[in-house]
């Protein structure tokens, strides 16, 4: 990984955070000058996370939107579509290696910290969408990125019950190359982190 990609992930994370925990709030025009000089660092960089940003839809004309509620469920009606039937399909493609990965990231989710949750919740979903073999179905859920990170974020830091049981559940299918099954685990796994969330949104 070069320096400078490194440094454009550093930006993106940096502004991404910002935006979700509120303190870069809906309308606040972002200014690459600034921020360069907080994080110490060329535009370049800035530049480039912002452009992803803009993909993933926390940005538009280097203004913060914020996602309606309307939005973030469009959004995992998408996931539950393709992350289904990226499950179809890795029950199908998963390699022995990709396989002893995914049930690595459910020990770690197990006993690891907030911090080793979250990765390894992250992991355990793009090791799946990798394994599809579908790189148009990847690219989608790449440029959905941030708003999974927010859903992720709250699931974890809220211990939503049964969380890791299912993704145990959605690995021995995969394993079992039961593809209808896996399917309909992840369906209902992503529909069990929305509603959580949804209720969360409402309090």
């Amino acid at each position: 990984m070069t320096k400078q990609t490194t440094a454009s992930i550093q930006a993106y994370e940096f502004i991404r955070d910002k935006i979700l925990n509120g303190e870069l709030s809906s309308g606040t025009k972002l200014v690459e000058e600034k921020l360069a000089l907080e994080l110490g660092m060329s535009r370049t960089p800035i530049r480039e996370s912002i452009r992803k940003l803009e993909q993933e839809g926390l940005i538009k004309q280097k203004k913060v939107i914020t996602p309606t509620e309307s939005d973030l469920r469009h959004i995992f009606q998408i996931r539950m579509l393709l992350e289904g039937f990226a499950c179809r399909c890795a029950s199908s493609y998963m390699t022995e290696e990709t396989l002893q990965k995914l049930e690595n990231c459910v020990s770690t989710a197990k006993t690891g910290s907030v911090e080793e949750t979250m990765k390894a919740n992250k992991e355990f979903h793009d090791l799946i969408v990798q394994a599809s073999n579908n790189p148009v179905m990847i690219d989608i859920i790449d440029r959905m990125q941030s708003i999974i990170y927010l859903f992720r974020k709250t699931v974890v830091l809220h211990k939503r019950p049964f969380l890791i049981d299912e993704h145990q559940e959605i690995y021995e299918a995969i394993r079992a190359h039961d593809g209808d099954r896996a399917e309909q685990l992840m369906k209902q796994h992503l529909q069990s982190d929305w509603d959580f969330c949804l209720h969360l949104l409402k309090q």
